[in-house]
């Protein structure tokens, strides 16, 4: 490996791929990707007051619909996050010209002990390289040394930037393509984790669907289940393939958290967003409690005026975190759905003039990057990684059942939603961890591995 290779993955443009018949069940997708310009509308894009979307990596609120918060610049940014200091700039060459483990690993030991990078963000670099290291190098891939080399010398060069001048989140954030391709670098890092031999799309003749509405002007929601960090980039890499401009213009709804942790920021920079307050944190400091909510009502004001523009696919989890184990049987669950969460979107699509759908999504891939056990507080959660088979699906948008009483109206459109995800999952692990593959595929959920 040699400094042109790290220097090509920093560019966010490089990783190392095999073909994909290979024992290791790499994507057969090409390394190096192209930027696209594209969009599901030739309408102008919307004024600057409102926010297009899309949300990555975080703690447990990474995406969620319980709270909507887009931050304002004329707030200030202590008055809802702790501002990090600046530190003494990173050379970037410390970790783009390494050439080897070890002068990664010693590189991160040089910044922190010349105070260049704190210590507790040291720590997690050092722990994120060797967990991604041994996810990497079990999964077969013969090219694994390079590709971990590679990928990790763009990742930690990415957090020491930031970490030497904090990268500050517009409330319109749309994903960063140039000079540095955020986006693919994301893509590059999460692929090499993800056993394409063992993964599934479910019905994945509607997501050809939805792009055929969206360039009509229709819009499109996704309710989700929310597992991992990576949910954005599993999403976009399975179905890339056949559904480019989904993969790349989805809107995420993401929580506070993603724009403050120095392991995520990188991931986030690549992703359209619309930063929200977590139901699952908002309680977290009692005197942000009202600011959290004003901003959130902000938020759903902004999303509105997104939504009567028209084109816009946004995927939320109505959940407002990621799913955990059930305590009765160990085993991962989707979590459930907030009922208000559902309803304001709901009202949000059908008050915004364009024609709007809402499909039901079922999402798999816990595995590769689980969860801490119990939602946490603090920055800076332990990062489990593995090489995995992954899954999702979706199936037709659902009509909300009419009632005459506004609650249960809510309580039974929650219930429709939740229980169709829950289905689609049962379908998604039979398939991944039952090892049933295609087979599993029911009348509601046709199974395919649209990469091949």
């Amino acid at each position: 490996m040699n400094g042109s290779l790290a220097q090509r993955a920093a560019q966010g443009v490089f990783t190392i791929s095999t073909n994909a018949s290979s024992s290791h069940s790499q994507s057969p997708f090409p390394a190096f990707f192209v930027p696209r310009v594209s969009s599901f509308s030739s309408k102008p894009p919307p004024p600057p007051s409102c926010s297009s979307s899309s949300v990555y990596y975080t703690s447990c609120s990474c995406y969620c619909a319980s709270s909507l918060y887009s931050f304002k610049p004329k707030i200030k940014a202590q008055d809802y996050l702790a501002s990090p200091p600046k530190m003494a700039a990173v050379s970037t060459r410390t970790f783009l010209n390494a050439r080897s483990e070890q002068e990664l690993l010693s590189g991160i030991k040089k910044e922190a002990q010349s105070g260049n990078l704190p210590a507790h963000v040291a720590a997690g670099m050092e722990e994120v390289y060797k967990n991604y290291k041994s996810a990497v190098v079990k999964s077969g891939n013969p090219k694994a040394d390079e590709i971990v080399l590679s990928n990790m010398s763009a990742f930690l060069d990415r957090i020491s930037l930031d970490v030497s001048d904090p990268f500050v989140f517009e409330p319109h954030h749309k994903a960063k393509r140039e000079p540095f391709d955020y986006y693919t670098f994301g893509q590059n890092y999460i692929r090499p984790l993800i056993d394409f031999k063992n993964s599934y799309v479910g019905n994945m003749p509607l997501f050809t669907e939805m792009e055929e509405r969206l360039k009509k002007g229709h819009n499109i929601i996704l309710m989700s289940n929310h597992q991992t960090e990576a949910d954005p980039a599993v999403i976009a890499l399975l179905i890339e393939k056949k559904a480019p401009h989904l993969a790349e213009n989805m809107i995420y709804v993401a929580g506070d958290r993603v724009v403050t942790d120095p392991m995520c920021k990188p991931f986030s920079i690549g992703r359209n967003l619309i930063c929200v307050y977590s139901k699952k944190h908002m309680l977290d400091d009692p005197s942000q409690i009202e600011m959290k909510k004003k901003a959130n009502t902000r938020s759903l004001k902004e999303m509105a005026v997104l939504l009567r523009g028209g084109s816009q696919l946004i995927w939320i989890a109505p959940s407002g975190g990621r799913d955990r184990t059930d305590p009765k049987t160990g085993e991962f669950v989707p979590a459930p759905f907030d009922p208000a969460s559902v309803d304001n979107m709901r009202r949000l699509v059908e008050n915004s003039g364009p024609p709007g759908h809402i499909y039901p999504m079922a999402l798999l891939c816990y595995d590769i990057m689980p969860p801490p056990a119990t939602v946490e507080k603090k920055i800076g959660e332990k990062r489990i990684i593995s090489f995995h088979g992954t899954a999702l699906s979706v199936t037709p948008p659902i009509s909300f059942p009419a009632s005459g009483k506004p609650e249960q109206a809510k309580d039974d459109s929650t219930k429709v939603l939740y229980d169709s995800v829950t289905e689609q999952y049962t379908v998604l692990k039979a398939a991944v961890h039952g090892k049933k593959g295609l087979q599993a595929s029911t009348p509601k959920v046709s199974l395919s591995q649209p990469w091949n």
